[in-house]
């Protein structure tokens, strides 16, 4: 149903139209967090719909929209969320209801908005080859970039849970071991970097020692969010041998506050690339688990703020050739009967293309910190100041007629705890070495003027 058939106005290009219809939960200006749906520039109470009898006959328990996150509502399955939905269009294109609805309604940007579920478990997966050739070519030049395991499985590792954290919150700057000099030293992170990734979030979980069948994914996915998984390199560096991230990727994730489901995807859905060598069988499907996302990076100095200058774009990619897909993921994370769930999330790994200015994250998009790129101020990065500010944004669709927003999440480097606010007055970082190597990345960055708004 197009967004024009809504009693509520929904402008002309907004991410969120009535074909959308996206869950986060917020706090407005005086009041309690609630779970709200986004249509246009507004915001409906779900709380106050659900207790004035709106759903009707829908098996919906009484809090579930009225607790901090969605995990109570993520539990009662497909056909519940299906019937929600379909209640919420009915709502939005009643016009008969409009004048008892509108109470009801806020703006958007009057709420704070949370992290949207409360996830026991957290995975991030490292499912681009485009992302996982680059960092491969940065990390073992003189060899072949792919591990052997790369092609067989979906490779990740697992996160902290209590890091995750809500659109504009302040990043504190990590502390920890890395290399000055050659020498191990502990101190406030030099590398600093993100990482644009799409999390999917589980809606119904399975238990411990039964594996989710790929064939069952979409029972127990309710949809997607934006991720930025902040990443330390020089910390990653010294740390990740022989067990993996540890404190370089454990001090915090950004997520989005709003959760596209499936449903709302399903015009988006297509073919991921062919997989060589097949998959094995409990990886296999035919079904179109890929999905037609569009992403971006941007980055905005403290300065330009100052100067009133919007972002800079510095890098766009698609997510549709992504070679490791969420059903994949899913069934992977439970063949050896782990249990998932509701609420739990894992992240789809850096989303990188193959050609420059498509890189997911800083140590791509530099060669390692060998190519700086330029912002408007004058001046230039290879891995994030303090006081830099970077956004990443999303949506699914090609036409802007029919395309539906994941929205965006931001973050802003702060400086370390304890340390003063001048930490990096240089103008761009050092490079990170990892212990196994000292080469460049293969292409050189993207450097492109600001072509759209902040």
């Amino acid at each position: 149903m197009s967004s024009a058939s809504s009693w509520i106005t929904v402008p002309e290009g907004s991410p969120f139209p009535i074909t959308n219809l996206p869950f986060g939960v917020g706090q407005p200006d005086s009041g309690s967090w609630r779970a709200w749906v986004a249509v246009g520039d507004v915001a409906l109470d779900l709380a106050a719909v659900h207790a004035a009898g709106w759903f009707g006959s829908i098996d919906l328990p009484r809090q579930c929209f009225t607790e901090r996150t969605l995990n109570t509502y993520l539990a009662c399955g497909p056909a519940v969320w299906s019937a929600t939905r379909s209640r919420l269009v009915e709502l939005c294109t009643d016009e008969s209801v409009a004048d008892m609805l509108r109470p009801h309604l806020v703006d958007r940007s009057s709420l704070i908005m949370g992290v949207p579920t409360a996830p026991t478990d957290y995975v991030d997966f490292y499912s681009s080859l485009h992302h996982a050739v680059n960092v491969g070519r940065i990390f073992r030049p003189d060899s072949e970039p792919l591990l052997a395991n790369w092609r067989y499985i979906p490779v990740g590792y697992h996160g902290r849970t209590g890091t995750l954290v809500p659109d504009h919150s302040s990043i504190w700057r990590p502390a920890g071991y890395r290399l000055a000099n050659g020498v191990p030293t502990v101190g406030p992170c030099d590398a600093l970097d993100i990482e644009l990734e799409v999390a999917s979030v589980i809606g119904v979980g399975n238990e411990r020692g039964s594996p989710i069948d790929i064939a069952d994914a979409s029972q127990h996915l309710y949809g997607i969010c934006l991720l930025n998984d902040w990443s330390a390199r020089d910390l990653q560096a010294f740390e990740y041998q022989p067990l993996g991230p540890f404190l370089g990727k454990s001090f915090a994730s950004s997520l989005s506050p709003w959760l596209v489901s499936l449903e709302a995807l399903e015009p988006f859905r297509t073919h991921p690339p062919a997989q060589d060598p097949p998959p094995a069988e409990y990886l296999a499907t035919n079904q179109p688990w890929a999905l037609d996302l569009h992403l971006e990076v941007w980055i905005q100095s403290a300065r330009m703020r100052e100067l009133g200058m919007n972002g800079q774009l510095i890098s766009c990619v698609g997510f549709a050739d992504m070679y490791w897909t969420p059903a994949q993921q899913l069934a992977h994370l439970t063949v050896n009967g782990a249990s998932t769930r509701s609420g739990d999330l894992f992240g789809s790994g850096t989303v990188s293309g193959a050609t420059p200015g498509s890189e997911g994250s800083l140590i791509e998009l530099t060669s390692n910190g060998q190519r700086p790129f330029g912002l408007p101020d004058g001046s230039s990065r290879t891995f994030l100041l303090d006081g830099d500010r970077v956004e990443l944004r999303g949506w699914a669709g090609k036409d802007p007629a029919t395309r539906i927003g994941l929205g965006s999440v931001a973050g802003t480097i702060v400086p370390a705890r304890g340390s003063p606010a001048s930490h990096s007055p240089a103008s761009h970082s050092p490079a990170y070495h990892s212990p196994a190597s000292h080469g460049p990345a293969s292409h050189s960055p993207a450097s492109r003027s600001n072509g759209r708004g902040d």
